[in-house]
């Protein structure tokens, strides 16, 4: 355990170095015409992060591989590997709003292990240990006590651009679906900021249709370990192959797959 919660405090480090490193080019929206233009802006984002993490990650864990893309779902090989979002929310720091992190995920035999979320623009870093607990800037993070559907702040986003109709057709039923069940709906991107909410307290609900990984697994780790419950949208258990991901407060479970049944 000591052995991991020294690896788990490099890897905060590493992720808040990229942070700064990025908080330097924040600022204004980035002009773009085209689809190439858009993708080759985001590309240089990535590239300032990764030129800090991928050295500082590698020098931790040498035999770790590296998950090369953000938007895939579905199993990894066995063995470690380090699975990075380099900028959590890529589009919105384009743009120049505030809704973007760095997140780094130790994921061992397809079990996330450690994983570290930083925010630049708050300057918080939130980390979670498998079987250690979820804390931001070392405060013990803990699910609301939320009990009813109807009392709940829900959100959702979608995994990425260009979905397959059939998918787009659920996220909307879905959407309508939760509008009407719970209190509030919220729908934005990136999912690892909602996620972090949720393990803080400040959302009770969070589900997403197509998984991605990258966008996943850091909040998965951080909402289980803050008390909160995981599974698919069936109320079955997820895992990165699953079709679609649902985070509650554990009182809200049942009602959250009960609405979400299309």
């Amino acid at each position: 355990m000591t052995q991991n919660l020294d690896l788990l405090a490099e890897t905060a480090s590493a992720v808040r170095a990229a942070g700064s490193a990025l908080l330097k080019r924040f600022g204004q929206a980035v002009r773009y015409e085209t689809r190439e233009e858009l993708m080759a802006a985001l590309s240089a984002n990535d590239a300032v992060a990764l030129a800090v993490l991928r050295p500082r990650l590698t020098a931790l864990r040498p035999e770790a591989r590296w998950v090369e893309e953000e938007l895939e779902g579905g199993e990894l090989p066995p063995g470690e590997w380090w699975v990075v979002d380099p900028v959590e929310g890529n589009i919105n720091y384009l743009r120049g709003l505030p809704e973007w992190a760095v997140t780094a995920t130790l994921v061992r035999d397809n079990q996330a292990v450690l994983t570290a979320v930083h925010v630049p623009l708050t300057g918080e870093t939130y980390t979670a240990l498998a079987g250690g607990g979820a804390a931001v800037d070392g405060r013990p993070l803990q699910v609301s006590a939320t009990a009813r559907l109807g009392l709940s702040l829900a959100a959702t986003s979608y995994a990425r651009p260009d979905e397959e109709e059939s998918v787009v057709q659920r996220i909307g039923a879905s959407t309508t679906a939760m509008i009407r069940d719970a209190l509030v709906v919220r729908t934005s991107v990136p999912a690892t900021l909602h996620l972090v909410n949720l393990a803080a307290g400040r959302l009770d609900v969070y589900w997403q249709l197509a998984s991605a990984r990258a966008d996943l697994l850091p909040g998965a780790l951080l909402v289980a370990e803050a008390g909160g419950t995981i599974s698919d949208v069936d109320g079955r258990g997820w895992t990165p192959v699953s079709e679609g991901f649902l985070a509650t407060t554990p009182r809200v479970h049942a009602e959250a797959v009960a609405s979400l049944s299309l």
